[in-house]
């Protein structure tokens, strides 16, 4: 049997600037009030063109958002929503001058998403003309699986190394982590991380083929949970190796991945690979488990990815830890996840606010004394947050407040 040993503690990393658009709202005022009030953002499907009978966490006005001239050539929903995203809580300033002050080529853009714009493509190929994309979709850069970073370091100037993440759900998350070696590496003294994806017919459908969308709002841990909701998503993330104290909003304390390759769609049944990317993290930011103040989970409302986690969770943790899924608010928005739900727990530092579980009303008996459906405050120093995608891609960070 193969034996695993803990990583070494590391350095944490200076998280400058972040920010989150999502269907609860553009910016983290929008996403902190709405977790105060309870006050879901998903709706009834009304996806042009796709009739199927679920939920969805939409963003409002992304098909009215307008690029700069500069940047029409990246024209599709996606950059859309990135370019809304981007422009929230002062990021985009902050992103550029970075940019300014590292130079453009010590600033590393790593940006995750599990579809990227294939939403163009898809409507491309209804519209072939002699065998052809039509003119208008005839643009090649934005039907590449790294379309995302490409436009983001359009968008910002910034042009050091360059990685788009696609590792399904884990995406998002997955960014951190490769930032972070990219400045231990030396290889740039800042990156511009984060995630994004956009609901399009390949997406519900693809998940429905699966049995795994509900036609109802989803209930992470519920005991009737019976599926997930879906939903789109910006966040993006400054991180730097050095910086003043008075611009630190928070520390990247501690990583950790893992790739079981149980199955390519379900989670290993006693959850080894969630439960080694969770003790990585702890390992690499010098913490034990009682350390954490929040975990926020996966939780996808899924029958097995739900079992799953709690039970690892539960394994590894007290049963004082407030864990939750912040998915009943926004719908899973897959490649965009690991962003906007390291935003919530980055949130919870800042204001002391940890999200129960919305929509929920039974625990499934599965679930440990940590997994909360109810709101609280505490003021907390250290928070995590999940995300693991199809394959095996697990992702756990850890934060840290200043």
């Amino acid at each position: 049997m193969l034996t695993h040993s803990r990583p070494a503690p590391v350095a944490p990393v200076a998280i400058t600037a972040f920010t989150a658009t999502t269907a609860l709202g553009a910016g983290l005022q929008a996403q902190h009030e709405a977790l105060v009030q309870r006050r879901g953002g998903l709706r009834r499907n009304d996806l042009p063109g796709r009739p199927l009978e679920c939920w969805i966490g939409r963003v409002e006005g992304v098909e009215t958002v307008e690029l700069p001239a500069a940047l029409e050539g990246w024209q599709s929903r996606n950059h859309r929503l990135a370019w809304l995203g981007l422009q929230q809580d002062g990021f985009l300033e902050a992103a550029r001058e970075a940019v300014a002050r590292h130079g453009a080529a010590r600033v590393a853009v790593v940006i995750g998403t599990s579809t990227s714009s294939i939403g163009e493509t898809e409507e491309a190929y209804t519209r072939l003309e002699d065998g052809r994309f039509p003119a208008d979709l005839a643009r090649l850069k934005v039907h590449c699986p790294d379309a995302a970073s490409g436009f983001v370091g359009a968008a910002t100037g910034a042009a050091g190394p360059t990685l788009t993440v696609a590792t399904a759900c884990s995406s998002s998350a997955k960014v951190f982590a490769h930032a972070a070696r990219l400045m231990q590496a030396g290889l740039a003294d800042a990156a511009i991380v984060g995630g994004v994806d956009t609901l399009c017919g390949s997406v519900l459908y693809g998940f429905n083929a699966l049995q795994l969308v509900s036609a109802q709002p989803c209930r992470p841990f519920d005991a009737a949970r019976d599926g997930l909701s879906l939903g789109e998503a910006a966040g993006f993330a400054l991180l730097e190796r050095q910086a003043e104290p008075a611009r630190v909003r928070a520390w990247l304390s501690g990583y950790g991945e893992s790739s079981d390759a149980y199955h390519m769609s379900s989670p290993h049944p006693e959850g080894l690979g969630a439960r080694r990317a969770m003790q990585d993290a702890l390992a690499r930011a010098g913490l034990a488990p009682d350390d954490i103040g929040y975990l926020s989970l996966h939780g996808t409302a899924t029958p097995a990815n739900d079992s799953v986690e709690a039970a690892a969770v539960a394994a590894l943790f007290p049963p004082t830890l407030h864990a939750s899924s912040t998915k009943g608010w926004t719908g899973h928005t897959l490649g965009a996840a690991g962003i906007v739900e390291s935003a919530f727990a980055l949130l919870a530092l800042e204001h002391g606010l940890l999200p129960g579980t919305l929509n929920s009303a039974v625990p499934d008996p599965v679930c440990g004394p940590q997994i909360r459906f109810d709101n609280a405050r505490a003021d907390i120093a250290h928070a995590m947050n999940n995300a693991f995608g199809f394959g095996g891609n697990n992702c756990s960070l850890v934060f840290s407040r200043p």
